[in-house]
């Protein structure tokens, strides 16, 4: 019997409801690991840390997540859906109730970092859930929904955790956010279905257990795609702000809900381009022209001059640069398929940690010593050069013909 099957007797869940479960899942995950972000001020302001020390806790769940993605999506495609987001949710829970407990910031940083270990299930195993239990010509408008998680999880942590820190500390404060995580774990446990997918003897049979590395150099090229394309991405989230207050002399407040509200945009984007690419019935198409896009918007910012003109091409920026995560995600499970998305959907989050990480001091360093146009028109040739590796569809028309 397939695992994760209905029975002639169990009614199949709703893919919808999969995917809001998964949703909760990962923004549980998420607040659990961003966390630590926002408590810099409170650790600064008002804990005497320097800014330097608040920002190594701060970082120490990120380290977490990134060398645990791929360990967490092999134990996806050999555990399931279900017990991995369960096991990982509940060490979430159990890091940051450890974080609410202890004393002394060398102890804090390592109860955040064991949160971020455990806070790397919920990437894979969400997508995996969606990707199972979506058919073809809905899976990517599913998975754009699926990838608003993250800018949804990051606003709420930005309205939870500061205030609350400041009125009671981080000891209430990290055990509010492993109270939110115990009852995604228990959703999780009560209320995931592992999508079905063939045993391993069928699978052996049709190859589905080969490596999909091994096979062709799409899912290569994607990653290496999706790590240049990550760069405009975060240098736009990353001196957004800073770029509107020092160069088209809007006040700190205004540009600060500009930013804000430029997530609604990120968001909107993603779910457009899943839907895009159902409609058309290809994921990397799309993404060829996304990357595109994201070139000609990035040389925009380095030569508009009008203040008001400035503000549409950055907030267009914020949509066009995060459009592409949903679609390489998606094209990566399906390439992958039942017994290796996982794994490979965690080397794709690795690469894009791993850059990401790098984008603010360099891109930083940039910005001191030649300027926002030369920088701006620097990063444009990156998803330039991202679009050569987009590898092409073998069947063009193989998600269209699923519509019917």
């Amino acid at each position: 019997m397939t695992r994760g099957a209905a029975s002639d007797t169990t009614r199949a869940p709703s893919p919808w409801f999969m995917l809001v479960v998964g949703m909760v899942a990962q923004i549980a995950g998420t607040i659990a690991a961003n966390a630590p972000l926002f408590l810099i001020p409170y650790l600064y302001l008002e804990q005497g840390l320097t800014l330097t020390q608040a920002g190594l806790i701060a970082a120490t769940p990120a380290v977490g997540t990134t060398i645990s993605l791929v360990p967490w999506g092999i134990l996806v495609d050999r555990l399931g859906e279900r017990l991995a987001m369960t096991l990982g949710l509940a060490g979430v829970t159990a890091g940051a109730l450890a974080a609410g407990l202890v004393d002394g910031y060398v102890a804090l940083g390592a109860c955040f970092f064991v949160t971020g270990l455990f806070a790397g299930s919920t990437n894979s195993a969400s997508g995996r859930l969606v990707v199972g239990w979506f058919p073809a010509h809905r899976r990517g408008t599913a998975m754009g929904i699926r990838q608003t998680g993250l800018p949804l999880g990051v606003g709420a942590t930005a309205l939870l955790v500061p205030p609350l820190a400041s009125a009671e500390g981080i000891g209430v404060t990290m055990l509010v956010v492993a109270g939110i995580a115990a009852v995604a774990t228990t959703g999780c446990a009560l209320l995931v279905v592992d999508p079905p997918r063939p045993d391993r003897v069928e699978a052996a049979s049709t190859g589905q257990l080969d490596n999909p590395y091994r096979r062709d150099t799409r899912l290569v090229r994607i990653h290496l795609a999706s790590t240049l394309l990550v760069v405009p991405q975060f240098t736009v989230w990353g001196f957004m702000l800073v770029w509107l207050i020092e160069t088209k002399d809007l006040s700190a407040g205004a540009a600060g809900g500009l930013v804000a509200a430029s997530q609604l945009v990120g968001g909107a984007a993603r779910i457009g381009v899943g839907w895009w690419s159902d409609h058309v019935g290809s994921r990397l198409r799309p993404m060829r022209q996304v990357a595109v896009a994201a070139a000609l918007v990035m040389l925009l910012l380095g030569v508009v001059e009008s203040t008001w003109v400035a503000i549409v091409v950055i907030v267009v920026a914020t949509g066009v640069t995060v459009a592409d995560n949903g679609l390489a995600f998606t094209a990566v499970a399906e390439i992958g398929g039942p017994y290796w998305a996982g794994k490979a959907m965690g080397w794709q989050n690795t690469g894009q940690y791993l850059v990401s990480a790098a984008v603010p001091p360099v891109v930083g360093l940039l910005v001191t010593g030649y300027g926002y146009a030369w920088t701006f028109a620097a990063v444009a040739v990156l998803p330039l050069l991202a679009i050569p590796l987009i590898p092409r569809d073998p069947a063009p028309t193989a998600l269209a013909s699923e519509r019917t």
